[in-house]
């Protein structure tokens, strides 16, 4: 960890933060300083969970993983440095490849190949047969998942910088870099590729859309603007991957605020005060988000008006959200699954994993969500 980082998690916790310390604190290896956690009351199901299948793809370690889905296929990584890829349909297994190094972040893939990022800020590529392609390094750190489109490997290291590789043999297209403050978040910053753009969140409250063949800003909106008189107050950072669908690009910012805002040009479609350190969600009408402190929220996804808060899982280390059919996913730091209804943020169902922390946000698929927990469970969670 570099002095920076280390500054910042030595400052929230002599600031007693109940926020954004804790939660990342839980997924690095702390022990967390954020508020005390809910006890889970008895609810009265209207839907039922169940797990579709189940299997082991080994611990997280002091790292947090999501699997990433291919058409039918679901690829995962684990911290000492394998990549497994299972059935979609089954969890049952296809290969399993040693990549010969930690792994940090991952896997992110576009059907042909995965890849994955070290602590070492080494890029490693498997290709389909489970055989690794090619490995590059990088700047610093990779905490967040890479992503694969048109032929190249978009990455974002810890140090700020995004790099445009190669798919087919690792080689630096572009590389973009902009200024950090003091004060940052070490977390999985992620970013999202889609419509010919690489859309990613800065410390400061910056969102940049990028232009993905040739890594030029195409423009830079404001989500939030540092205030306060020290850095601690100042810290701003957008820390989830950019929510992105036709018309809008929404993220939200840790003491700062959530918003929309155009697609193609950034200008401001709404916007309105939020604290959030996980990925925003959304269906064709809401846009779901955790706050720092565990509540769900959901917004109108044309005005940002609120819809719904679901505040009984404050302190849980709650997930970012997924939305699935009439419900939201979230996991929690002890590994259950909570389904809250999509239209009151009511409790449908809840169904517990391996009681270990399911650290980054559910995987949406057509019929079930995707679950990792810290200790290496991998669950398919039908709701119905």
């Amino acid at each position: 960890m570099t002095t920076r980082l280390a500054m910042a998690f030595c400052l929230l916790a002599l600031a007693g933060c109940e926020t954004v310390g804790g939660y990342y604190d839980s997924f690095f290896g702390g022990s967390g300083t954020g508020p005390k956690p809910t006890e889970l009351q008895t609810i009265s199901p209207t839907a039922e969970a169940r797990i579709s299948w189940q299997a082991a793809v080994g611990s997280a370690g002091g790292f947090a993983f999501a699997p990433a889905v291919a058409g039918g296929s679901v690829l995962a990584a684990n911290g000492a440095g394998e990549v497994l890829k299972l059935e979609l349909a089954t969890g049952k297994l296809l290969w399993r490849v040693e990549t010969g190094t930690g792994i940090s972040a991952g896997p992110g893939t576009d059907g042909r190949i995965a890849v994955v990022g070290t602590p070492r800020g080494d890029v490693v590529t498997i290709d389909d047969s489970g055989r690794v392609a090619w490995k590059a390094q990088l700047s610093g750190e990779i905490l967040a998942n890479p992503a694969v489109s048109d032929g190249l490997v978009v990455v974002k290291s810890g140090d700020g910088r995004i790099y445009g590789l190669s798919a087919a043999d690792g080689r630096r297209r572009w590389s973009y870099q902009r200024n950090l403050p003091a004060l940052t978040v070490r977390s999985p910053a992620g970013l999202t590729v889609v419509h010919g753009g690489v859309f990613s969140g800065f410390p400061g409250g910056k969102l940049v859309a990028l232009v993905l063949n040739t890594g030029v800003l195409a423009w830079e909106a404001t989500v939030a603007t540092p205030r306060g008189s020290t850095e601690l107050e100042r810290m701003t950072d957008i820390v989830g991957a950019p929510l992105v669908d036709e018309r809008a690009v929404c993220a939200v910012a840790y003491q700062g605020r959530a918003g929309c805002f155009d697609v193609l040009k950034g200008t401001q479609i709404w916007i309105r005060d939020m604290s959030g350190i996980m990925p925003l969600a959304a269906d064709n009408r809401y846009v779901y988000s955790t706050d720092e402190r565990g509540n769900v929220h959901a917004l109108d996804k044309a005005t940002g008006a609120s819809i719904w808060k679901q505040e009984r899982l404050t302190g849980r280390s709650v997930t970012g959200p997924a939305a699935i059919g009439n419900y939201v996913a979230v996991g929690d730091y002890q590994g259950y699954v909570h389904f809250l209804n999509r239209a009151d943020g009511g409790f449908a169902a809840r169904i517990a994993t391996d009681g270990s922390a399911i650290r980054l946000s559910p995987v949406a698929t057509r019929d079930s969500v995707l679950v990792q927990t810290r200790n290496g469970g991998l669950f398919s969670i039908s709701i119905r």
